[in-house]
């Protein structure tokens, strides 16, 4: 072979390494690593992957056994059954949600569990329409619920609250506390026993928690529970170029809205949660009861997340 023809048959092979190359590139950044679309590979697959924390009472809880139980978990069942699959829950932390959500290969499909919808994920990821409303409050003991009736009550040098690290929790009391002692616990499931046992003075959390705990351990009280510090919405979590799988999961979420399906997920919940006229009073838009229902992704929590992550 000519020295002329060598160089030609090297630079076309050369062409065709870098065409691979932008190919496989393309499919990484469209998130596919076959380039079909998200709702394809998990039907598929047959198995839709769901991220979630396992440590937020009633929304996710990792079982002992290792199953999970929770309002969103059967919410992630219900948009798993409309696709077509199963779920399968993959584990996550608040510290480390973004990260995971974001993960190449890809960990899971979607993130679900007491997730808020903000501005701030949405800039670089999607998320669903919302289906809980939720809000920031705090847990304290019992004997001390006249103590606490404002967030000046909570801030003060001599009062201790713990948070689990790395969630909204942690953001809302170093934005909102400048003077009380903030305790970071790693585990937000101990933290309401410890705040009973007098380790801590304040739990920051959220509404849709605060009255599973009160339920649980009557040492405990959430006297702000019908004025809590934000107003938002739940919803799914997912990575940008997963368009088609973020219209699949709103599709789930008004027909479970429409059919009543989520109500009867978990009635205690409307008992728990605020009355949506409640919220109307700071400039939501008003609801009919229960506080359950939908809410455009665009609509995001003023001061920050109201949830753990």
């Amino acid at each position: 072979m000519s020295v002329r023809k060598h160089s030609i048959a090297i630079f076309a092979a050369f062409l065709l390494v870098s065409a691979s190359s932008l190919f496989i590139s393309g499919c990484r950044r469209g998130r596919d690593a076959d380039c079909r679309p998200t709702v394809e590979n998990i039907r598929q697959r047959g198995v839709l992957l769901a991220g979630t924390t396992g440590d937020y009472h009633p929304l996710t809880f990792l079982e002992p056994d290792g199953s999970y139980s929770g309002f969103c978990i059967e919410v992630a069942e219900a948009i798993a059954k409309d696709l077509g699959v199963s779920v399968r829950f993959v584990p996550t932390s608040w510290p480390t949600l973004s990260a995971d959500v974001l993960e190449e290969p890809q960990k899971f499909d979607l993130a679900i569990g007491g997730i808020s919808i903000t501005d701030k994920r949405l800039e670089t990821m999607l998320m669903s329409d919302g289906y809980l409303a939720n809000g920031k409050t705090i847990l304290c003991r019992r004997a001390d619920a006249g103590r606490f009736r404002s967030l000046e009550d909570i801030d003060k040098p001599e009062v201790r609250v713990m948070v689990n690290p790395g969630g909204t929790n942690e953001q809302l009391a170093r934005e909102m506390l400048a003077h009380a002692a903030i305790i970071v616990h790693q585990s937000n499931l101990e933290i309401p026993g410890l705040v009973a046992e007098g380790a801590a003075d304040i739990m920051i959390t959220e509404i849709t928690e605060a009255p599973y705990y009160i339920e649980l351990d009557d040492r405990l009280a959430a006297p702000l529970i019908d004025r809590p510090f934000t107003h938002g919405f739940i919803g799914v979590l997912m990575r940008k170029g997963q368009e088609d799988l973020l219209k699949a999961v709103n599709m789930t979420i008004e027909r479970m809205e429409a059919d009543g399906s989520l109500k009867k997920l978990r009635p205690e919940l409307n008992a728990s949660l605020m009355d949506a006229r409640e919220f109307a009073k700071d400039g939501l838009d008003p609801k009919v009861t229960p506080v359950i229902f939908t809410c455009p992704a665009s609509r995001s929590v003023a001061a920050g997340d109201s949830s753990p992550s």
